[in-house]
């Protein structure tokens, strides 16, 4: 056993984020666009008790955030899972391809979102090809992250509160409609038909699950956290908490306001489900809150992306410019650099439909890993109190990890495998030409 004095080292990042600058960084990262678009798909999967899968999803995302809650407040350093991976395994290629998955799913995630903001909703307000507007918007999201993590955390709070507000605008038009006598609250115990409550519940929760990941996005920013231990667990704990509730009121007030098979399939489940309860608002207005809710998550998702590069780097998992950073912003201006240059040119491959499907796998690969990590780590000592979870959650994590990968289509397992075998080489490139050799700390 021994006692690691590294993570009370002094960091070369900025300490700029409070505990409410955390709790709304990862509320807005959990919340994200998808709900936008969440209704309608569990609504063909759960029908009337879409609510119930979405409770599920939060105990299972609760699972393994309790795992990053212990880690991050044990080994509060940028990089996230590829840290800890490294820690708990020692391995150099393995914590890479941790990290890689990350990097993988977040650059992608933020391609995705920026060519979703480039499209119809943009095109509500101006019309501008995707091919040009993407990219622009990109470079827009990495001067904001260069500018300081402060900066960019403090855009987080305004975009937050306006995608919050209008998930909660929802909630008010469909309880002011069923006050008035509108709405079918029998509707919320309903099921597709010739599905069982069982089938209905687990198969929705598959889905809901994945409207909670993001939160995993805060553990590359633990470096810039004040008070890190006492901070982010109740930052984590209490954002997943709030979403769950949002994501909870909405499923509800879908049912409730709309016959869950006219909503299945929509690409804009929201809207109908404010025009469904009567109360006049703008079609419009919920375009701009789109528009909003996109790009908070792919501004984190940045924000993620280049302090993982930057902590990967720091720890000798990918090339040494990568951890240099501005003078006076103290931002890691190379790490913004090139993982905005990998997302813009994401943007011009087109159909990310698939890639988008592997991003998925890529996470849970990452949480499988972190969950581990916690497992070995347990007798790891370190001289700062921190976060500790009861072992019988990452085990449950582990256990709730498997029935998602499960699901996973073969093609997703094959373009998973290709990715991770790419980025197999990078490494072995890296740690062929690079100077710096990676040391695993002592562990007995």
């Amino acid at each position: 056993m021994t006692t690691d004095t590294r993570p009370e080292q002094t960091s070369r990042l900025k300490k700029g984020i409070t505990g409410p600058l955390l709790f709304l960084f990862i509320l807005g990262d959990v919340l994200g666009a998808g709900v936008y678009a969440l209704a309608g798909e569990l609504a063909a999967e759960s029908g009337g008790m879409m609510w119930a899968p979405l409770m599920l999803a939060l105990a299972m995302a609760l699972l393994t955030a309790s795992s990053y809650a212990e880690l991050v407040t044990k080994y509060p350093r940028a990089g996230g899972a590829a840290v800890f991976a490294q820690r708990a395994f020692g391995r150099p290629v393995v914590s890479f391809l941790v990290g890689f998955s990350m990097l993988a799913a977040g650059v992608t995630s933020a391609a995705g979102l920026s060519i979703a903001f480039a499209g119809d909703y943009l095109a509500t307000f101006i019309d501008v090809p995707t091919a040009l507007a993407a990219p622009v918007f990109l470079v827009l999201l990495a001067l904001v992250n260069a500018r300081g993590i402060k900066e960019s955390v403090r855009s987080n709070v305004a975009m937050t509160v306006i995608e919050v507000s209008g998930l909660v605008l929802v909630i008010v038009v469909v309880a002011v409609a069923f006050g008035g006598g509108a709405g079918d609250a029998g509707r919320v115990l309903e099921v597709p038909d010739g599905v069982g409550v069982p089938a209905a519940v687990l198969g929705g929760a598959l889905i809901a699950f994945y409207s909670f990941v993001g939160f995993e996005v805060s553990a590359n920013v633990a470096e810039e956290v004040q008070d890190v231990s006492r901070v982010y667990p109740r930052a984590l704990f209490g954002a997943l908490a709030v979403a769950g509730v949002v994501y909870a009121l909405i499923g509800v007030a879908s049912a409730v306001i709309m016959p869950p098979a006219d909503l299945a399939g929509s690409s804009s489940p929201l809207l109908d489900v404010v025009e469904a309860s009567g109360v006049a608002v703008p079609g419009w207005a919920f375009s701009a809150i789109a528009l909003v809710a996109v790009a908070n998550g792919a501004l984190l998702t940045m924000i993620m992306a280049s302090r993982l590069a930057y902590g990967m780097a720091e720890e000798g998992l990918l090339p040494a410019p990568l951890a240099r950073v501005l003078p006076s912003r103290r931002t890691p201006w190379v790490a913004i650099v090139v993982t905005t240059a990998v997302a813009v040119a994401l943007t011009l491959v087109g159909d990310l439909a698939v890639l988008a499907e592997t991003v998925v796998l890529l996470l849970l690969v990452v949480f499988v890993s972190t969950n581990l990590a916690v497992l070995v780590l347990r007798r790891d000592r370190v001289e700062h109190d921190h976060f500790r979870t009861p072992v019988v959650l990452p085990v449950l994590a582990l256990v709730s990890c498997g029935v998602l990968l499960s699901q996973q289509s073969v093609q997703v397992w094959v373009y998973g495998g290709l990715l991770l075998a790419a980025g197999a080489v990078v490494h072995l490139l890296t740690r062929r030409f690079s100077p710096r050799r990676i040391e695993s700390p002592p562990r007995r």
